[in-house]
């Protein structure tokens, strides 16, 4: 054999890809000419059709548009949008400041949407194993939220605020999740998993511990099929618009080596009182 043709025929193995077929003056995503999906695909439908294979209904397109549109900002108290703006001030161009803040959305911050879909998946997996044969939902919240606790911690992901008592990003989109399960568009297995995590928290702290922006966005990638990962990184497509508005913001306004804390509040130091060298 040829030795340039039997490289040539490596590499194009060691590269292959079902994702893009790319030759001089043609360009295939997914089996699409390129020329075809401009105009006429949106952002959300691309982004489907990229990590999936195929295109979406409008309709799923539509609950994953919304998800990517509630969680593209929460503040600059929100660690990745503060570091984007820290990294602004440090003298980092757009591209470095975005790597910055989202190198942060790790499972800390950042990896709640993903938990709660492998947390609601391996109640489902508990409800599809019932061993009465009847499914049942009391008994497998609890078991999984158990076993997640000991696995895990006490943190559970997607439920509960620090800032909002309700979250107004998870009320609108349970809505349109409701309303997709109306119109047949997903089946609402996920959405009634969420809503028992939610009675058992509340029967178990006698108080509301509702669904916030991770755990709804979560049983919207959960109804749409996309895998636990996958819910982390959409995530982090949608939260790198904030990223990158903040960090444009910072750019305008001129300031130098923005630290975590305003200059006039000081610090609380703990260790030892000012001694003497021996």
């Amino acid at each position: 054999m040829n030795p340039t043709l039997d490289a040539a025929a490596l590499c194009a193995d060691y590269w292959s890809t079902s994702i893009i077929d790319i030759h001089p003056g043609s360009i295939n995503v997914r089996g699409y000419p390129i020329q075809d999906l401009i105009g006429n695909v949106s952002f959300p439908q691309m982004i489907w059709l990229m990590l999936r294979g195929d295109l979406p209904t409008d309709a799923q397109a539509r609950l994953l548009e919304a998800a990517l549109v509630a969680s593209v900002d929460h503040g600059p108290h929100a660690p990745s949008i503060a570091i984007s703006r820290i990294a602004t001030s440090c003298g980092l161009p757009l591209n470095g400041a975005m790597a910055s803040a989202i190198n942060a959305l790790d499972d800390v911050h950042g990896g709640a949407g993903q938990q709660a879909v492998e947390l609601y998946q391996d109640i489902a997996q508990r409800l599809a194993a019932s061993p009465s044969g009847v499914p049942d939902m009391t008994a497998a919240v609890a078991e999984g939220i158990a076993a997640f606790n000991e696995a895990h911690g006490k943190y559970l992901p997607g439920f509960g605020h620090r800032f909002h008592p309700v979250d107004p990003r998870a009320t609108r989109l349970l809505a349109m999740v409701d309303q997709a399960v109306e119109q047949g568009v997903i089946e609402g297995h996920y959405a009634a998993i969420a809503r028992g995590i939610e009675a058992h928290l509340k029967a178990r702290k006698q108080k509301p511990v509702p669904m916030n922006i991770d755990g709804i966005t979560a049983v919207i990638y959960a109804e749409l099929g996309f895998a636990p990962e996958l819910a982390r990184g959409v995530f982090c497509l949608s939260r790198a618009v904030g990223i990158l508005a903040h960090a444009w913001e910072q750019r305008g306004r001129g300031e130098r080596n923005k630290g975590p804390l305003p200059r006039q509040l000081p610090y609380r130091y703990t260790g030892e009182p000012e001694r003497s060298f021996p």
